[in-house]
């Protein structure tokens, strides 16, 4: 298994920028899909981005388009989330999760989380 820690979370204003971290450690972390969710209170958990740990698959969904960029740096086990052009809709916890095999965009899917880091974008 793996132990997910995220980080790079806070307040920011309508149409700024962040750039969340996310840091592994366990065993075989190339085996692992690792992807973003987020949540906000009273709604359903959502994904925003994933990468195949090990290879170059990348998927993020239309409504981020153009204001996500996921990446990785195995050398650091991080996987990192830029995000820009923020609107106060993107408030929510922002989750790390990871899982055996190919890249999915269900939570149901991951079996390891990590705490979550707050985002709040003011209007």
């Amino acid at each position: 298994q793996v132990d997910l820690v995220e980080s790079g979370g806070g307040l920011v204003q309508a149409g700024g920028s962040l750039e969340l971290s996310c840091v592994a450690s366990g065993r075989d972390f190339t085996d692992y899909a690792v992807a973003w969710f987020r949540q906000a209170p009273g709604k359903e958990r959502e994904f925003v981005a994933g990468v195949n740990w090990s290879g170059y698959e990348k998927y993020v969904p239309e409504f981020a388009e153009g204001r996500r960029v996921i990446s990785r740096d195995n050398a650091k086990n991080t996987v990192y989330l830029q995000m820009t052009s923020l609107k106060p809709d993107d408030t929510a916890v922002y989750y790390c999760a990871a899982r055996r095999g190919i890249l999915r965009s269900v939570e149901k899917d991951y079996g390891f989380w990590g705490q979550g880091t707050q985002v709040t974008v003011s209007s």
